[in-house]
């Protein structure tokens, strides 16, 4: 380039802004320590790693910024290092708290996280303290569809109770590779799918079933009537999929099959499937007197599932105890001196009400121990659809794959045009508790998209009993580390 085409700078009008710029940025290069430039290698290709995972080469332009952060510096990302006094304090605990919030969130988002069991949906083969490590590239970790959240709270945070995350912007789901396919018997960790709206004050039963119930006791708009009576309800709050309620059950059924239970037995395609090792049945045990709470404890029992004194039954006129048992513990307790009679199945007494299951309203007269037959949707297949089939597959269509369901004199709209056959975007998923007399699980709230799935629980990090002291065998030792799985190959 010759003089008269260099452009003009009135300060310095024989200097070139381009080779000023490159003279800085080679200076700023060789000022950077050889410590820097290795640490900027090794996080430049786990960088590049997580790029190509991710699938969007567009992320690679983030690249830069890490450039400008480990060795050009022209954004002067550490001015507080030069500054003296409370402030250079501060901003160092404010940049030792971001980074750790950012290595925090990237684990939490792609490789995996903690949680623990609130519930005994799943004993024994997990107990309720137990804190497990989810791992969630073995399915392959989504991409956060809320992007913007706090990664140490699901969806509330803690103290000042308000919501952890923004509502926008929201991403359409993408997963990436994992490492298998969910197979039956997989312990999995999940997002509540009826999880979107939240009565904040009473969260279990969820919003659909305290819906339900208020229509059958004659209240005609329960939204409106949750949200004039705050005291009792709280705010009635959306989730999105990925800030929902976190719950763990097993896999039973995949996309494609068809389920049936009959008699508590798990029929698929027809074909009657091994039951987990230690799965639980609520037994009906007839008593002389009251059991003690060291008694219950001796087999496992806790506390919360035996309670304080035994039921009375005036019709029939016995005490009895309704308790979550396996066959062993089943065994031990016949033998007990308080026990006055044949145990039976809480489904077989005829004492509770076992209706009320999925779908809710629909007159299919299933019960808890007898549904089905049903189809579980695979992505890809085409359902044909009918008035009797639709209250199934009625909520996976309009609110898991978005569409405008409508029916209008006995005819199936989607998206406004009128058709009997779907095609489904999703798979879904059957899950069921191995406790299965006190298990809330797809028995009542139907199926679980793929893009609800979290992970899968792979060890046991700690487990506490609750329900002990700290010097009284709180903490499970015989726990720690053991495989959060246990049965999942022998289905």
């Amino acid at each position: 380039m010759t003089d008269q085409h260099k452009p003009f700078n009135p300060a310095n009008p024989g200097a070139d802004p381009t080779e000023k710029g490159m003279k800085s940025l080679r200076e700023r290069i060789r000022q950077t320590k050889t410590t820097r430039w290795i640490r900027f290698g090794i996080v430049s290709v786990l960088f590049f790693l997580w790029v190509i995972w991710m699938g969007n080469p567009w992320l690679g332009l983030i690249w830069l910024l890490l450039l400008d952060i480990y060795i050009t510096a022209y954004i002067p990302w550490t001015w507080w290092k030069k500054t003296k006094g409370p402030t250079r304090t501060i901003m160092g605990w404010v940049d030792a708290i971001v980074y750790a919030l950012v290595l925090v969130y990237m684990i939490f988002a792609f490789i995996g996280q903690n949680y623990k069991i609130p519930s005994s949906s799943l004993e024994k083969s997990l107990l309720v303290g137990d804190y497990l490590w989810v791992n969630k590239t073995i399915y392959g970790p989504r991409v956060p569809q809320t992007p913007l959240h706090f990664p140490l709270a699901q969806h509330t945070m803690p103290i000042i109770n308000t919501k952890s995350y923004l509502e926008h912007p929201q991403l359409e789901y993408h997963r990436l590779p994992g490492l298998r396919e969910i197979r039956r018997g997989d312990i999995v960790v999940f997002n509540y799918p009826q999880g979107d709206t939240v009565a904040l004050k009473i969260q279990n039963p969820d919003y659909y079933q305290i819906s339900y119930d208020l229509r059958r006791n004659g209240i005609e708009n329960p939204r409106e009537y949750m949200e004039q009576n705050p005291q009792v309800f709280g705010d009635i709050v959306w989730r999105p999929v990925d800030r929902r309620e976190n719950y763990v059950k097993r896999a039973i059924g995949l996309p494609g099959e068809r389920l049936e239970i009959r008699n508590d037995s798990i029929f698929i395609n027809g074909k009657a499937i091994p039951e987990p090792e230690n799965v639980q049945y609520n037994y009906i045990i007839p008593v002389s007197g009251q059991i003690s709470a060291d008694k219950w404890q001796s087999i496992g029992v806790r506390m919360d599932d035996h309670g304080n004194a035994p039921i009375r039954n005036e019709i029939a006129g016995f005490n009895y105890y309704d308790v979550p048992l396996t066959k062993n513990m089943k065994a031990q307790v016949e033998t007990w001196e308080e026990v006055i009679g044949p145990l039976r199945k809480e489904s077989e007494s005829g004492y509770y009400d076992l209706t009320g299951m999925f779908p809710l309203g629909a007159d299919y007269g299933w019960t808890r121990p007898d549904m089905g037959e049903f189809w579980i949707p695979k992505s890809g297949s085409t359902l044909h659809l009918t008035m009797n089939n639709l209250p199934i597959y009625q909520r996976a269509i309009s609110v898991y794959e978005g569409n405008d369901l409508k029916v209008k004199d006995g005819k199936i709209y989607i998206n406004g045009k009128e058709t009997e056959y779907y095609t489904f975007k999703l798979d879904y998923y059957w899950m069921m508790g191995d406790n299965r007399d006190r298990s809330a699980d797809s028995r009542y709230w139907g199926f679980v998209p793929e893009d609800h799935i979290v992970g899968s629980p792979m060890f046991i990090i700690v487990s506490f009993d609750e329900e002990k002291g700290l010097f009284d065998g709180k903490i499970r030792w015989n726990r720690i580390l053991r495989d959060a799985n246990p049965d999942s190959s022998k289905f």
